[in-house]
């Protein structure tokens, strides 16, 4: 049978692409439909609050993906005052993937795999996370053993030249904060379709990243 794989807060579908590379079925959700021009998400989409979403709908997934917003995290890990002066952010979207989870687990009898991403400004308020990609932080069922994040030239954030790199720490701490500004600028000022795209864009995940989780969790396949 084709595995089934849920993608939560899908967005373009950096997690689906990965996903429907190895081979699984993919249902995305997530509250509105992410198209600009050629960009769009690759999968089934369903436009649905994912707060109102059961997990015993997802009884029969091989795994589960989520990626929560991640502006609130990222404009509080700004080096301004006001950024730092902000209330402690709402962690109901983050709270919810693994509130899922556990529904489904108890539908289905059995443990499901569940991957949760989010900027390294989230681990102050959620929790440290169990690994990093680069600048893509996870929670939840994440493998003992991952693939390390090496130089991505050619991916450029909006509105600056230099590609995202990851080869040190030195660059991924730019890398990290390059994101956040973008995150807050293209988002948190502003809902225009042009910066709803670029934080979309920025937000992808990348499909090394995705196709190395879904090949781990891929039912029958040999896992290291």
């Amino acid at each position: 049978m084709t595995p089934l794989a849920i993608d939560l807060f899908c967005g373009l579908g950096g997690w689906t692409e990965g996903l429907l590379s190895e081979g699984y079925y993919v249902v995305g959700f997530d509250n509105e439909r992410h198209e600009y021009g050629d960009a769009k998400y690759p999968a089934q989409l369903v436009l649905q609050d994912v707060l109102t979403i059961h997990g015993k709908q997802f009884r029969d997934a091989a795994l589960i993906v989520a990626s929560p917003p991640c502006q609130a995290y990222s404009y509080r890990s700004l080096p301004f005052k006001a950024c730092k002066a902000a209330p402690p952010p709402d962690n109901s979207l983050f709270e919810a993937c693994f509130r899922i989870q556990h529904e489904a687990i108890e539908a289905a009898g059995h443990h499901i795999p569940l991957i949760v991403e989010n900027v390294r400004g989230a681990c102050k308020w959620v929790g440290r996370s169990r690994w990093n990609y680069g600048a893509f932080h996870l929670w939840g069922d994440v493998p003992a053993l991952m693939p390390i994040a090496g130089p991505r030239d050619g991916q450029k954030l909006p509105g600056n030249n230099a590609p995202r790199k990851w080869s040190d720490r030195r660059t991924q701490r730019l890398a990290d904060g390059l994101r956040h500004k973008a995150d807050s600028f293209y988002c948190a000022s502003s809902g225009s379709k042009a910066r709803k795209a670029a934080s979309a864009h920025i937000a992808k995940i990348p499909f090394e990243l995705s196709r190395y989780i879904a090949a781990h969790f891929k039912p029958g396949e040999l896992c290291i």
